[in-house]
């Protein structure tokens, strides 16, 4: 590796959807002029297409397409009817849409500590908050397991524990679609999972977007309706409250073609991964993954010691090489969420987190000799 890089080189993009859009060239602009020419815009031929290949790239037996990922998580709690009273059991340790939209439905999210390895729910903490719930006179509805950063949590316990008390599982995958547990596609487990297509996903569109993936049979045609202001036989009978949620055909038209990269891609970022972690473990705290597990890696999340990480950002930025936190203030702590019940004893791994994680620039198109740059200037800087 070299570690003689010219401070003054061009920054290093943190994500690169220039590089992706580049190799795909053509194709993505014969596919929106496709649809250009058809003028079906909303629930053209590209939106049924999209949803039969998602699905059966994540192994479930249903795909609703929608308008983004917090709409996704949404449109599966008004299809379950979760309302007043109703528990509904996150992670604190997440961006705010996860537990977002727990109050739209007048629900309560009662928030989990998380792992201080993987990042994901603690199944621990998880039997903590049912039993503050329960406490407080809720009733525990569902729990929303987030695949943090790009790796699943632990399913095994997360629906072990659901089945205990009766709860469903919205397994959230905004951040992990395309990872694998027990060898199998997130998408294929609990009784739902929602994803989003944001432009800086692994998978993501031009725009907003998002789908819902599910094996229940009865649940499509409620989330269906649920999408389209909850229509009945028209959309001019409105048999529940719904929303508009659908996903654009040009939307649709463009993650077609990236769906069909998408296997590449996710090999390329696991050795971007791979790479980061062999020449970083000795410096700093490297993600680490679940042996039951793969990660996209939508994020590469490494660990320091309190107080260095606004350090390395600092030096590494006159590097030009970029970084990120996720997250800051975890969500029991965020002003519009405190005053929401939790597990007992404070979240510390929660606490911790926030103060002590960086992200490094990762995408699928980060060549050798930028990863030996970013390698390079994050060992100077903690050397320093």
């Amino acid at each position: 590796m070299n570690s003689h890089v010219k401070i003054d080189a061009a920054p290093v993009p943190f994500i690169d959807v220039a590089a992706q859009r580049a190799r795909l060239g053509n194709r993505i602009d014969e596919a929106v002029a496709r649809v250009l020419a058809h003028c079906r815009f909303l629930n053209g031929p590209e939106v049924t297409e999209f949803e039969g290949k998602l699905a059966a790239f994540a192994g479930a037996k249903h795909a609703i397409s929608c308008s983004s990922g917090t709409d996704a998580l949404a449109m599966i709690l008004m299809a379950w009817g979760v309302k007043a009273g109703d528990a509904v059991f996150c992670p604190a340790f997440t961006f705010c849409a996860t537990a977002e939209v727990v109050p739209w439905v007048g629900a309560t999210p009662v928030f989990v500590d998380v792992l201080p390895d993987t990042f994901n729910m603690d199944p621990a903490s998880l039997e903590a908050a049912i039993k503050v719930a329960e406490r407080e006179g809720l009733n525990p509805k569902a729990v929303i397991p987030v695949d943090l950063f790009g790796q699943p949590a632990d399913l095994d316990a997360i629906l072990a524990i659901a089945k205990a008390h009766g709860l469903k599982v919205l397994c959230d995958t905004a951040q992990g679609f395309g990872a694998t547990w027990n060898g199998k596609r997130t998408g294929s487990f609990g009784d739902a999972t929602a994803t989003s297509f944001f432009p800086a996903k692994p998978l993501g569109c031009f725009g907003d977007g998002g789908a819902i993936l599910t094996d229940d049979d009865d649940l499509v045609p409620v989330l269906k309706s649920v999408r389209e202001h909850g229509q009945g036989v028209d959309k001019y009978e409105n048999v529940r409250i719904g929303m508009t949620g659908r996903l654009d055909t040009i939307q649709a038209a463009i993650l077609l073609e990236k769906l069909a990269i998408f296997e590449d891609e996710i090999a390329a970022r696991d050795a971007v991964a791979t790479r980061y972690n062999a020449a970083l473990a000795d410096v700093c705290t490297v993600p680490v993954v679940d042996p039951r597990a793969t990660s996209i890696w939508a994020q590469y999340t490494i660990r320091l010691p309190h107080g260095v990480r606004d350090g390395l950002a600092a030096a590494l930025q006159k590097e030009g090489v970029p970084t990120a936190v996720y997250y800051r203030i975890p969500m029991h702590r965020q002003p519009a969420y405190a005053h929401f019940p939790a597990a007992g004893n404070g979240l510390p791994i929660s606490e911790q987190l926030s103060g002590e994680v960086i992200s490094l620039p990762m995408h699928a198109y980060l060549d050798e000799a930028t990863q030996d740059r970013v390698i390079a200037a994050v060992r100077r800087a903690l050397a320093g």
